[in-house]
């Protein structure tokens, strides 16, 4: 999938949540930071805000439950085996 603001990577999206993969050699990919929480079509950033954590896209907010923390986890683990074969 494209994301319009890093038109430059490569987005993969899973549910909820997407990562930006860069190149990393003649034949290797890279993670870009961090997987994402998908607000449309723009990745919000995980941040605090008043003391609680949040996913940010611009004015949407979206509080972190314990289950999208498990479906994040989840995403970046299997991320994580699929980049290592």
């Amino acid at each position: 999938m494209a994301f319009p603001l890093y038109a430059s990577a490569i987005g993969v999206r899973r549910g909820l949540f997407a990562a930006l993969l860069m190149p990393a050699g003649d034949a290797a990919l890279k993670v870009m930071g961090e997987p994402c929480y998908v607000v449309g079509s723009n990745l919000a950033v995980r941040t605090r805000r008043k003391g609680r954590e949040v996913f940010v896209w611009k004015d949407k907010i979206i509080e972190v439950t314990p289950e999208l923390l498990e479906e994040l986890a989840r995403f970046s683990a299997d991320l994580a085996v699929l980049m290592a074969a």
